[in-house]
């Protein structure tokens, strides 16, 4: 339960500073001296939303009793449904064929990369480690 609170701050956090630093991007880029309160509002909870599941969502790899394949597809299945509901109920991505092929096929190319490079990562750590305990 204590990770999970920790990894829920940590992703409310998150997508709070993303919030801030997309809505200052703006600003700056469009000369904007007043904000819509509701639009920055809905936009921001629902980064702070965003931010909360794809961090608690990784719980699903720390899981010992499900396999790799298991836990991804898991997490997939969690993280695309929860973000292309919130992603249609803002109105981050327009409700028509050509934008929900776009935000799929972006969507699965980040998650590819990301997958990808996690993958690597702690699989060269844990060469790194098999390597130090022959050493031993």
């Amino acid at each position: 339960m204590k990770i999970f609170l920790f990894r829920s701050m940590i992703g409310i956090f998150f997508g709070a500073f993303l919030a801030v630093v997309f809505t200052n991007l703006y600003v700056i880029s469009h000369d904007h001296i007043m904000l819509d309160g509701t639009l920055f509002l809905k936009n921001s909870l629902g980064s702070i939303f965003c931010g909360w599941f794809f961090t608690v969502s990784s719980l699903y790899f720390e899981n010992p009793n499900l396999r790799l394949y298991q836990q991804t597809a898991l997490h997939f299945v969690t993280v695309i449904l929860l973000y292309f509901i919130l992603a249609f109920g803002i109105g981050w991505v327009p409700f028509n064929m050509a934008s929900f092929s776009f935000a799929i096929a972006s969507f699965l190319g980040f998650y590819v990369v990301f997958w990808t490079s996690f993958y690597l990562y702690f699989k060269r750590q844990m060469k790194k480690l098999n390597e130090e305990l022959e050493m031993l």
